[in-house]
């Protein structure tokens, strides 16, 4: 009644009170701002249908919909990887252990009806967007598009929001956190598989801003990992796995004595505050107990009080009551919140809680932080993009009440976000700019790599591909070496970069070759000249010409995007004019070159062996001739569509292009190709390359190991993936018939072995650091020979540089077998970690490099409310619809 009728009524007029305002923009357009209902919310909304991503189109026996799951046109759609979506409606999905009809649940559902005319008005004004979302505090999750959600084999939809990194990043600063668990006797059984599974769901809400270490008590303090004594480490991927094998070694024993342990949690967060080390920002001790029975008044007077700058949040265990007053009376005068968990099922919802007491003094200052997750995979683009540009990263903003009369209890309502493509990133450097050996990268402020060419986060597991473990944890300083020299980043706000073993405080840089952009080289011809490159082919991943923006350019392929903006026809495509004028230039100054090759075809003047000539050009035009036919040629998948590694890509040039310019005009560099039968590319500098099917004797590689024209250094893989220690020296790969990989593992604990019904045991592979050897050419030395000795008999051999390539030639005596040779001990070096000593181990594991701490820090309000503290007491978030300016502000800061 007391609204003006220009707003939206999204509370039903069945409550009796509600609260409504307008908040008037400076174009005095009103705008909705805040409703809440000041009664029990179920008598808003018991009965609410929605559209439930898991029963959307479902039918019963009778061919009547079943609840919640009304029809929901879905259509297969191109800008989202063709899934079948609703681009005009949101939908959304419920976790199996949230009810999906609860009238918290209903009410957030439908105050967040809003969110759907935002999300459709987003995607028409950027239609670059891709998925656009809200995670609500109470636990379901609204996505636009709508889609079908798919369970899993057992019908469960295990997703929750609020577990996301996204929510949880968005939704608290930074934060250093103790883990307690309470080993006593009186925790055995039941209790200790609850605590177990309540450490492992804390674990998980943490990522790498924030530190963390775990202690188990009794009648004496014991860090489940004792290499962690004392300190903090990073709470990153590798760090909280290793915690959590650790945490299922615990076993029961003796009697509980908190005082000592909660004196040694403080200790270490004092120290880590006091010496600039950890998050800088908020602090916590979650404790873990069946019961408090000691009086520790004085810790906390004695390390916390008054200040009360560490926040104690406490979990009762088991269904016994006796000693809940005492753990909440811990809690509530420590800022924190009191939870009791009684069965593994009430574990997710009640850890939850300590992040939305986390979040108060954020929501009290009405502070908008903006977050970019680490990278993650998009599981539909395993088989579709290089593996460099499968990730995505999530940006997110916190979405809260500000309703005066609960200011002081800092209510989150959920997070909204979107997710961003990092190829979508990578574009704003076009690899053309920057040179054949050129790339650009992004990196966390904790220096892991977003994208970066020689991130490879899949690895082969049999014929499918899957997502290595610590594939959105690899640090930048494991895929560089440093070279101050001839590395350059945005000179904003550094100018210099040193790429490891200190990353770069910047999030995106760029590597160039010395000298490169000193020069352009550009060409003025015609569009009527240029048409010539209708005869040509260009790159299908390079962006000519934006055509995702508007749906009505989706059909066109890059090239005929170009033309049609060329000739005039789509004046409004977005093109990039600077690409568009070189790939003009190159389609004319080659197009001689195609009639040269005809015209060898015609006069019959193709010399034997050879299969294909071609050429490439920095805009990533090729000129193909086939001199065989796909049944004769060797090199049957050579530059086809398939053929990944040798055609022009939106992240990287061919092999064959980036061997050619590092040679002088003239030069030829000859390399095998992936075919079987070992065929030869051979590519010249002059940008004119063929194929031929020449190759020596593999055999004949050792010997110019034995004239120094080839020098070994020692080469390093940290993201390899590795089989049980035991068959190291079986899984090594040869490197041109000598060189063997050896494995470094990463940790000492037992591999996994996975064995289905029936079948043969399958080891799993894990994460391993791999060194080999590489073999370097010394074109200084032209011709040596030697002999070796084979047992009874011995090899004499002649090395010869072959002039204008990177050849070399060998001539061997016939009538002696050096084959045994190969094998040879002096290049199997077999590592292990666990030979060494554990120090090393540990060392690296709480080795704390250079990091960018967030800009932002919210650990204290003074208007926050303490007294809110769980239990009886505790409140719930009342419901507010989020008002259509504040959405628009969250989610559609475009990411540039």
């Amino acid at each position: 009644p007391g609204c003006s009728v220009k707003s939206l009524m999204l509370i039903p007029h069945s409550c009796p009170t509600l609260f409504c305002s307008i908040k008037e923009h400076d174009n005095d357009v009103p705008q909705l701002s805040y409703l809440s209902a000041y009664t029990n919310s179920s008598c808003c909304l018991s009965q609410f249908d929605y559209y439930n991503s898991m029963l959307i189109n479902t039918m019963d026996e009778d061919g009547n919909y079943v609840e919640l799951g009304s029809e929901f046109l879905l259509e297969e759609n191109e800008h989202f990887n063709n899934l079948a979506v609703n681009t005009q409606q949101s939908n959304i999905q419920v976790p199996t252990n949230v009810y999906n009809k609860d009238p918290n649940i209903l009410n957030a559902i439908y105050n967040s009806e809003a969110l759907n005319d935002v999300f459709i008005n987003n995607f028409q004004k950027d239609p670059t967007l891709t998925w656009q979302y809200f995670g609500s505090s109470t636990g379901f999750f609204r996505i636009y598009p709508g889609i079908k959600w798919t369970p899993d084999s057992n019908g469960v939809a295990a997703f929750d929001c609020r577990n996301r990194n996204w929510y949880i990043q968005a939704a608290t600063s930074p934060k250093d956190i103790i883990i307690m668990v309470d080993i006593s006797g009186s925790m055995k059984g039941l209790k200790m598989t609850i605590a177990k599974h309540t450490i492992n769901t804390i674990l998980d809400t943490l990522g790498e801003n924030d530190f963390v270490n775990v202690i188990a008590y009794t009648d004496y303090v014991r860090y489940v990992e004792p290499c962690f004594k004392g300190t903090l480490v990073q709470a990153d991927l590798d760090n909280r796995e290793h915690f959590k094998l650790l945490v299922e070694e615990l076993h029961v024993k003796g009697e509980a004595k908190l005082k000592n342990a909660m004196k040694e949690s403080f200790k270490i967060l004092n120290e880590a505050r006091a010496n600039g080390q950890g998050s800088m920002c908020n602090q916590a001790i979650m404790l873990i107990t069946d019961g408090a029975m000691e009086d520790f008044e004085s810790v906390f007077e004695e390390f916390n009080w008054p200040e009360r700058r560490v926040r104690v949040f406490t979990y009762l265990i088991g269904r016994e009551m006796t000693f809940a007053q005492n753990t909440k009376w811990i809690a509530c005068n420590n800022k924190g919140y009191y939870t009791h968990i009684s069965t593994l099922a009430d574990v997710q919802e009640n850890v939850m809680e300590y992040l939305h007491v986390l979040s108060r003094p954020m929501v009290i200052n009405h502070d908008h932080d903006i977050i970019w997750t680490e990278a993650y995979m998009d599981t539909v683009l395993f088989t579709t993009k290089a593996q460099s540009l499968l990730l995505m990263t999530s940006v997110a903003m916190p979405v809260f009440s500000k309703k005066k009369e609960t200011l002081s209890h800092g209510i989150l309502l959920g997070v909204v976000g979107s997710d961003i493509p990092l190829m979508e990133v990578m574009k704003l450097a076009p690899r053309y700019m920057l040179g054949a050996h050129g790339y650009a990268f992004l990196i966390t402020n904790n220096g892991y790599i977003l994208a970066h060419p020689d991130l490879r986060p899949l690895y082969k597991d049999g014929k499918k591909l899957k997502p290595k473990p610590n594939y959105n944890s690899v640090d930048l300083s494991e895929v560089e070496w440093e070279d101050t020299d001839e590395k350059k980043a945005n000179t904003k706000p550094c100018p210099e970069v040193s790429l490891s073993p200190f990353p770069s405080l910047c999030s995106f840089g760029m590597v160039l070759t010395k000298g490169h952009g000193s020069r352009i080289f550009m060409g003025n011809v015609s569009v009527e000249e240029g048409m010539i490159l209708h005869a040509a082919q260009t790159s299908s991943t390079k962006t000519y010409c934006e055509t995702d923006i508007d749906p009505a350019h989706r059909k066109y392929t890059q090239l005929q995007a170009a033309i049609r903006y060329l000739l005039g026809k789509e004046p409004d495509l977005e093109c990039d004019e600077v690409l568009l004028q070189q790939t003009l230039f190159d389609a004319v100054v080659t197009a001689p070159l195609e009639a040269y090759w005809n015209a060898l075809m015609l006069n019959d003047r193709v010399e034997p062996g050879i299969e294909t000539a071609f050429l490439g050009t920095r805009a990533g035009l090729m000129r193909i001739m086939r001199y065989a036919g796909v049944e004769t040629r060797v090199a049957k998948k050579f530059l086809t569509p398939t053929d990944k590694d040798n055609l022009f890509t939106i992240d990287h040039f061919p092999l064959w292009y980036r061997l050619a310019v590092e040679n002088t005009p003239g030069s030829f560099y000859y390399y095998p190709t992936n075919d079987k039968g070992l065929p030869l590319n051979i590519s010249s500098a002059l940008n004119i390359h063929y194929h031929s099917n020449v190759w020596g004797h593999p055999d004949n590689f050792m010997f110019p190991m034995k004239t120094h024209t080839f020098f070994m250094l020692s080469l390093f893989d940290y993201q390899a993936m590795c089989k049980n220690s035991h068959h190291h020296a079986s899984s090594a790969r040869p490197l041109l018939s000598v060189s063997l990989i050896t494995a470094i593992q990463r940790s000492c604990h037992s591999y996994t072995t996975v064995q289905k019904f029936g079948q043969k045991k399958v080891e799993a592979l894990q994460p391993c650091d791999t060194a080999y050897p590489g073999f370097m050419y010394d074109p200084s030395i032209r011709e040596a020979n030697s002999i070796i000795k084979c047992g009874r008999c011995q090899k004499m051999f002649v090395v010869q540089q072959v002039p204008d390539s990177n050849l070399v030639l060998v001539v061997t005596q016939a009538d002696c077998d050096c084959s045994h040779l190969f094998i040879s001990s002096d290049y199997s070096v077999i590592l292990n970690i666990c030979e060494h000593n554990a120090t090393v181990k540990c060392n690296r594991m709480k080795s704390q490099k250079v990091r960018r701490r967030p800009e932002s820090c919210h650990a204290y309000h003074p208007k926050e409310d303490a007294k809110e503290c769980g239990g009886a007491t505790a409140i719930f978030p009342s419901l507010f619809l989020f008002p259509a300016s504040l959405l628009v502000s969250l989610v559609l800061h475009r990411w540039t």
